[in-house]
């Protein structure tokens, strides 16, 4: 969610390999079109990418788009680094994203908040970069995990400055 320039997409296609899929889904058709150009140049045939709003998309619609080009209509995983800060309404684009989730999806969250301990002398800094990015210093979207999702991991560097946090999401069966 919030692909971006599809930066992670080595890392993914190392762990799902050429059998599975990556779905990158960002509302910049500038950010879809460098990812376009990366999955292009490493000769990834198994990358699908959709131009969305996490916020106001339609979760039935991607599943039906992601369907129409051979991938699964639910996800085993989903990751969003940096990214659902930069969203006003990160929570309602979190719901959509679960909504794309199969049952015992993996899902992770990187993300950023003020630093700690000796680091927060650099906090102005932190506030200065993250509104330069857009990003909402406050919002803390790697909480959505911690109360959605089983077995979290967490981790942080950085002085806390950013914020991992990855677990089994257990969908709703109503």
């Amino acid at each position: 969610m919030g692909c971006g320039t599809g930066l992670n997409f080595a890392l993914l296609r190392g762990r799902i390999g050429p059998a599975g899929t990556i779905i990158g889904i960002d509302r910049s058709a500038q950010m879809l079109e460098q990812a376009r150009r990366r999955a292009a140049r490493a000769g990834w045939k198994n990358v699908i990418l959709i131009q969305a709003d996490a916020v106001f998309l339609d979760p039935a619609a991607i599943r039906s788009t992601i369907q129409g080009q051979g991938g699964s209509p639910e996800s085993d995983a989903a990751l969003a680094t940096y990214s659902l800060s930069l969203m006003p309404e990160w929570r309602r684009a979190w719901t959509n994203l679960k909504a794309l989730l199969k049952a015992e999806a993996r899902v992770a969250v990187v993300d950023m908040k003020v630093p700690e301990g000796w680091a927060r002398l650099l906090t102005p800094l932190a506030w200065a970069a993250c509104a330069l990015g857009g990003a909402d210093i406050t919002a803390h979207p790697w909480q959505a995990v911690e109360e959605d999702c089983t077995n979290v991991l967490r981790s942080s560097a950085r002085a806390g400055h950013l914020q991992i946090r990855a677990g089994a999401f257990h969908k709703d069966p109503s």
